[in-house]
């Protein structure tokens, strides 16, 4: 008779830890879920947190322009024009959009501005553009467009000041009225063919003429596009004046004595 034994009952491999499935092509070994939390194991994420990873950190375009299309107030100062605001505050559409966006506080002449005058930079930006549908009218009730609205300035010496500050906001040259309406009261006491005959730029040949007698040859070399080639037109002559004070001071408003 065989002798009884002690049988020891065998230890299960990890592997057997697993299960056996079985697929068309055999049986195939299944491992447990329970591996999942082994050191080796990526942890798992969640929909939700993958889609923040690919959403997009940056701010809507839409967001960043309509900040920059906000309007803001500007107060005039003494100098000012609406040209040389318009390029400090690079205002799309240049001076004359600026006058458009604040023609009911300036009036109908662009150039007077004054110290203390509220202007509002970018007025027209902030709205959206809207799209409004075709109209269909009938046929022959075709509309005659507006025209243009034209300025008018008096044959005297306040209306020759607001024609020539006109054609100086146009090409940025600073200057107010006060300080050329002072300058030309100086200079020829309103006299547009006023002309000095006596002092020494009269003897080199060359005499200080019209409002803000100037010489001929100061003249030809600031004269402004526009306006005439006749010294003695007061527009011309203001203009030019007012150009030449402008490179050499800064401002006609600088003047307050033989320039």
């Amino acid at each position: 008779m065989p002798a009884t034994g002690n049988h020891r009952r065998r230890k299960s491999s990890s592997l057997t830890r697993g299960f056996i499935t079985v697929t068309a092509g055999g049986a195939a070994l299944a491992l447990p879920v329970i591996g999942a939390t082994t050191a080796s194991a990526a942890p798992v994420q969640s929909v939700a947190t993958v889609a923040k990873t690919v959403a997009p950190a940056s701010a809507p375009a839409k967001g960043i322009a309509a900040a920059k299309a906000t309007p803001s107030v500007y107060s005039v100062i003494a100098g000012d024009t609406l040209y040389k605001i318009a390029v400090g505050h690079a205002v799309s559409g240049g001076w004359q959009q600026l006058y458009q966006d604040n023609r009911e506080v300036i009036g109908a002449d662009p150039a007077l501005i004054h110290p203390g005058m509220k202007l509002t930079i970018g007025a027209k930006a902030a709205a959206p553009a809207e799209t409004k549908p075709a109209e269909t009218k009938p046929a022959g009730s075709g509309s005659t467009p507006a025209p243009a609205e034209t300025v008018t300035y008096t044959n005297d010496l306040d209306g020759w000041i607001k024609e020539s500050l006109a054609v100086m906001a146009q090409h940025g040259i600073p200057g107010s009225y006060d300080g050329i309406h002072r300058n030309i009261i100086r200079e020829s006491s309103g006299n547009p063919k006023a002309i000095n005959n006596w002092d020494s730029n009269a003897a080199k040949g060359t005499p200080s003429k019209g409002l803000l007698q100037v010489i001929d040859p100061t003249f030809k070399a600031y004269h402004v596009s526009g306006t005439s080639m006749d010294i003695y037109d007061p527009v011309a002559n203001i203009t030019a004046a007012c150009n030449y004070a402008a490179a050499k001071y800064g401002s006609i408003d600088n003047v307050f004595g033989a320039y």
